[in-house]
């Protein structure tokens, strides 16, 4: 059993570093840190977490084509993978409409946008020119790496519609769905198996994460208002397949918008935070966190990824998983 865990770029790089060796010692096998907009730096933030680690892969969760060139990307990895020690795990996707229409940006033709971008990638990693005549991507034949990569680093698409989860299955290395509330494994599982049949792959080529939002404290009062910040903040860039999974709409979601992005009123948009809300996360308590997994695992899942907000202290989360929940899993 894999473990992984991800955070949002929203704490301070200090931080990052001292979550990052918890988790090393915990025995996690990935950090995952996003990149959205406004926030800290993710490309940044793992470069220092490369070099305060050992052991522990680290990846983007996740980078998108229209806010970074594809080429970009390319250069990132590469170097990171090399600061890394061969570490480094590319995640990527079509980013969040919803935030990228904060600066004028369209997100046009996303499935092409991200299945040209990744084999682009792929191309530039494995020492080739990428000339390129695509729906989203047109490059000249002097587009190619000026040095020589460790490898090619593994891509892992971020995914939540079923056409992009689709593509998981069709080309990516691994898997990034996230699973609201976490029982959605089911639904997304059936999409990726529908794409990894269409082009002949096996699914044991794929490494995928079944990607949940979980709170942990004894205090559940503390664990369920950390977690409302985080559905005030996102819930709204939410793809309409999770909304339908939750028995909710874009409309639902739209005061939280207004008061959490608008108004800048945090407290008022967790208040407006309901309770079938709630059922995007687990909250409770490491055992509570055990149970929920339980039925992930049943459903054949390899590769458990905890994400924010973990709970109102997530050093003391990231090191109870590490204490108790990840030994647990791996006994069995």
């Amino acid at each position: 059993m894999k473990f992984s865990v991800r955070l949002n770029n929203d704490l301070p790089v200090a931080d990052y570093l001292r979550l990052a060796r918890a988790a090393e010692a915990g025995g996690f096998d990935q950090f995952w840190v996003s990149d959205d907009l406004f926030l800290r730096s993710a490309p940044v933030i793992l470069t220092a977490i490369a070099g305060v680690t050992t052991r522990i892969e680290i990846g983007t969760c996740i980078v998108n084509p229209y806010t970074l060139n594809p080429a970009e990307m390319a250069m990132m990895a590469a170097t990171l993978d090399e600061a890394s020690g061969g570490r480094f795990n590319l995640g990527l996707g079509a980013g969040a409409a919803q935030f990228l229409k904060w600066i004028g940006l369209e997100q046009v033709r996303p499935l092409s946008a991200v299945s040209e971008t990744a084999n682009a990638i792929r191309q530039l990693l494995s020492g080739e020119r990428a000339a390129l005549e695509g729906r989203f991507l047109r490059w000249t034949n002097e587009a190619y790496l000026r040095f020589a990569p460790r490898r090619c680093v593994p891509i892992y698409l971020g995914a939540m519609s079923p056409n992009m989860l689709k593509a998981i299955g069709e080309w990516a290395d691994g898997g990034l769905p996230l699973l609201f509330p976490p029982e959605h494994f089911a639904n997304v599982l059936s999409y990726v198996q529908e794409g990894a049949q269409s082009v002949g792959r096996s699914m044991d080529e794929i490494d995928l994460a079944a990607c949940v939002w979980c709170s942990i404290s004894t205090d559940r009062d503390a664990a369920i208002d950390a977690l409302k910040e985080k559905i005030a903040y996102y819930g709204h860039a939410l793809s309409p397949l999770i909304w339908a999974q939750l028995g909710l709409a874009a409309d639902d979601f739209a005061p939280l918008e207004q008061a959490m992005m608008v108004e800048q009123n945090v407290e008022k948009a967790k208040s407006l935070v309901t309770e079938p809300m709630l059922a995007i996360g687990i909250v409770g308590t490491p055992r509570d966190l055990i149970r929920r997994l339980e039925r992930l695992v049943g459903m054949g899942v390899k590769h458990l990824s905890l994400g924010p907000p973990l709970g109102p202290d997530p050093l003391a989360s990231i090191e109870a998983v590490g204490r108790e929940v990840i030994p647990y899993f791996r006994a069995r």
